[in-house]
């Protein structure tokens, strides 16, 4: 090929690329895999999702909206196609009351109300301070105790639940007051817990009261605020208190749920935990939580995964850090189950997308956990178990996934014998909630007997999986799913 014949080839494979990166839609190469490294078992069928699914027991963080780190009108389809309940927002005093006594509510009527559009309840963090006052607005700001400040937060708090009413039903009270030097002071959180209770009440007396929005899991710190709350008769005015386990292995922090959900039962057997804001970033950060490992899309669907699986074994609501990557001052967080562009634009869903998706498809607001199964397997690794019953008591499934160690980016899977005790499915089926995906537990691989479940060979990894009972599952053929699948989703 002569040079003139090769130049001109070149400038039309260049110019055919560049045409392309401009108009071509992306696709995520990391569910391109997960896809093509599927069990090698015979399909059944491709998991139901229900587009207009809104399932309440789970939620998904819509956050930092208040600092401009995202910008909701570029992402919010992707919030309705979801399936979640609710959205966790924060209030942003220091957007909304830039003049004292002047308040502009117009971005967080958009906010609010798209939220609700899409048959989506959004829930409310009253949070952080506001410069006007001398108050810091941001992640850690110190607990104000001023009365001029706090004056001024009470008349914020006052107007912004008169506007939402009917809206907003739940309001947090504070994200995160447990950081840096305000964790020497928990009187002060206390103090301005109590205030913000008693004019969210006077303005709305039905309206559901979450506390804390704790940092991992405080148990000092919590019981200080609650002694104090208490003191004055209004630990029984919270109806739940909120939590933020973030941890590298997220099985690692049940037994401090455990203990939490111990403490709180001392001051009301009313007060309910809600498991806040945690999620799993995508690459290795340098700050945030859970800095410092070297994260992937693929651990960080599996991190997802095992963190709605252990929040449903105790039967707690549940929020999902978040729906997309997040654009901070000094550094773009990648928490996002939508990858974002520098533009604040989405890029793809990630593979954790499908599986929080498919998650809120199997666990249904009226299932819930009926404790763990026992097992017998010739693994080596801890496998972590949760039963599942529908609203009649019936056990319809179990969950399974290996829990002892951190998830990693592997997307192998080792085929294990175990056997289920006091598991009994008619026609026992493998569902994989990252993929969607339902397989066939033909007879080679097992069946029932006395009363149990035995199945060999059963691929299992460091991210749940379901064991089902095949009426029990709402599902299509592969050739229906891709005649209801979105232009917006992946091309694989």
């Amino acid at each position: 090929m002569n040079k003139k014949i090769l130049s001109l080839f070149s400038l039309f494979i260049l110019s055919g690329s560049l045409n392309y990166s401009l108009d071509a839609q992306h696709w995520s190469l990391t569910m391109k895999n997960i896809m093509l490294n599927a069990p090698d078992m015979e399909e059944a069928g491709v998991l139901y999702v229900a587009p207009d699914m809104r399932n309440h027991r789970w939620s998904v963080g819509c956050e930092t909206l208040d600092r401009d780190y995202a910008d909701f009108s570029k992402y919010k389809d992707h919030l309705g196609a979801l399936g979640v309940g609710y959205a966790r927002i924060q209030s942003g005093w220091a957007k909304c009351e830039q003049k004292k006594g002047k308040y502009d509510f117009a971005w967080l009527d958009e906010v609010v109300d798209g939220i609700c559009s899409y048959n989506v309840k959004p829930w409310m963090c009253l949070c952080y301070g506001n410069p006007i006052y001398g108050a810091q607005k941001s992640l850690g700001s110190v607990i104000f105790e001023d009365e001029e400040t706090m004056n001024a937060w009470c008349k914020y708090v006052e107007t912004v639940v008169k506007r939402y009413k009917g809206k907003v039903t739940m309001w947090e009270i504070w994200n995160e007051p447990n950081l840096h030097e305000n964790s020497k002071y928990p009187d002060k959180y206390a103090n301005l817990l109590s205030k913000t209770v008693d004019v969210i009440k006077s303005v709305d007396e039905d309206a559901v009261i979450i506390g804390f929005g704790a940092s991992r899991i405080p148990l000092a710190y919590v019981e200080s605020v609650m002694d104090d709350m208490q003191e004055e008769n209004k630990a029984g005015a919270l109806d739940y208190i909120s939590f933020h386990p973030y941890y590298e292995n997220p099985d690692d922090a049940m037994p401090e749920i455990l203990r939490l959900k111990a403490l709180v039962e001392k001051y009301s057997d009313e007060i309910s935990l809600f498991q806040g804001e945690c999620g799993c970033p995508a690459v290795l950060e340098w700050g945030h939580a859970l800095r410092y490992h070297e994260w992937s899309e693929y651990s960080q669907a599996k991190w997802d995964l095992r963190r709605m699986a252990n929040d449903f074994s105790i039967n707690i609501p549940s929020s999902i850090f978040t729906l997309v990557d997040l654009q901070y001052p000094n550094m773009q967080q990648s928490f996002g189950l939508v990858r974002m562009n520098l533009l604040k634009e989405p890029v793809y869903r990630r593979p954790a997308f499908y599986g929080v998706r498919n998650m809120c498809a199997l666990l249904k607001e009226n299932y819930s956990p009926d404790g763990t199964v026992e097992y017998v397997s010739n693994s080596a690794r801890e496998i972590k178990t949760v039963a599942i019953k529908d609203e009649n008591g019936k056990r319809i499934g179990v969950m399974l996934w290996f829990g002892d160690r951190i998830p990693d980016s592997s997307l192998e899977r080792t085929p294990v014998d175990v056997t289920l005790k006091g598991v009994d499915f008619k026609e026992p089926v493998y569902v994989d909630p990252l993929t969607g995906k339902v397989y066939r537990l033909d007879i080679k691989r097992g069946g029932n007997f006395d009363g149990n479940l035995k199945i060999y060979d059963l691929p299992l990894w460091d991210c749940p999986v379901f064991i089902m009972d095949k009426a029990d599952v709402e599902m299509m053929d592969a050739t229906e799913a891709r005649k209801a699948g979105s232009s917006k989703d992946m091309l694989y």
